[in-house]
């Protein structure tokens, strides 16, 4: 029976670096051989991952393993990309089953679940981010949104749902701002879907901050010619500050628009609050939900405008072509 031969120090610190990865060139490099290596496999310390690639350890492999298999398995100066970008930079909240790895436009890899190589020419993105090499924030939200035209169309409806989100997620979690989005997509020549990536990119920065918010946007308050609402306004309520959706400051009235199924719970009295400081101070709430909105944008837009004619407002509703009433 052989005797084992344990990694070094130094490669036992590498490994842990790269969660738990190591190519055989890395582990040789480090002292530990061929055969050393081969053991450690046969007596199921370690484990296979890919060509010229070992698991440190036996079991289950978890996703940033796999992940960091990938990066390596691409070579000098690959990179993750698409959605397992999305994930590191925490713009995601699920590792993707499948994990795009960029490459060098020079090295070509057979793809094998779960990674998916991709070659990327040079100077198409910025330099790599982060211990484990992804494109930077900016351009994983270009990428996707660009996958997303490509897969549903050059079109802001209800398929473009996707690049809304894209970009709203990444500007309200605040992981980019649209100033650094835009200044991103001016450095690319070719994008397909530039002009509504570009207007989706502006409307966030106008303050939509959801994809609520913009649906609202377009298919209520623009699509029916109401005044433009200033949104995500601040203000002081008893317990801290808080932010409004929408504000017609002017007609005193303020939308209020509630995520994918509404409050429950504490969250609903807090809404109770808020709507009645308001109208303590002469302002009226009007609240919608995601249904409301996708449904009935034109019955949503005629209660509105109601309410804006009894705050003051002089203007008339533009019906749009889905509009029944007259």
């Amino acid at each position: 029976m052989y005797r084992r031969f344990d990694p070094s120090p130094e490669l036992r610190r590498l490994i842990e670096h790269q969660s738990g990865v190591v190519t055989r060139e890395q582990a040789t490099a480090f002292g530990l051989g061929p055969r050393s290596q081969q053991r450690l496999v046969e007596q199921e310390h370690w484990q296979r991952l890919g060509p010229g690639l070992l698991l440190s350890r036996a079991g289950p492999v978890e996703w940033l393993s796999l992940a960091w298999a990938g990066a390596l398995w691409g070579g000098d100066d690959a990179r993750l990309g698409g959605l397992a970008a999305a994930y590191l930079h925490k713009l995601t909240d699920q590792p993707p089953k499948t994990i795009l790895v960029l490459t060098p436009h020079r090295i070509q890899r057979e793809s094998v679940s779960p990674w998916l190589f991709r070659r990327e020419r040079a100077g198409v993105r910025s330099r790599s981010v982060g211990a484990l090499p992804r494109t930077s924030i900016d351009d994983t939200v270009l990428d996707l949104c660009e996958q997303s035209v490509r897969d549903l169309g050059d079109g802001i409806d209800g398929r473009g749902r996707k690049i809304d989100g894209w970009i709203s997620d990444a500007v309200q979690r605040k992981l980019t701002t649209p100033k650094r989005l835009k200044r991103a997509l001016s450095a690319r020549s070719r994008f397909a879907g530039r002009r509504l990536v570009e207007k989706i990119i502006s409307e966030v920065a106008g303050g939509a901050q959801s994809v609520l918010e913009l649906a609202y946007l377009r298919n209520v308050e623009r699509a029916h010619g109401l005044p433009r609402g200033r949104r995500q306004v601040g203000a002081r309520l008893a317990g801290g500050r808080i932010y409004r959706d929408v504000r017609y400051e002017k007609y005193h009235l303020l939308v209020e628009l509630d995520g994918e199924t509404g409050h429950i719970g504490e969250d609903r009295f807090r809404d109770f609050r808020r709507d009645n400081a308001a109208l303590l101070e002469g302002e009226v709430t009007l609240r919608y939900g995601r249904v409301d909105v996708d449904t009935e944008p034109c019955a949503i837009a005629w209660q509105v405008a109601e309410m804006l004619v009894r705050g003051g407002w002089a203007g008339m509703v533009t019906p749009c072509p889905n509009c029944s009433r007259p």
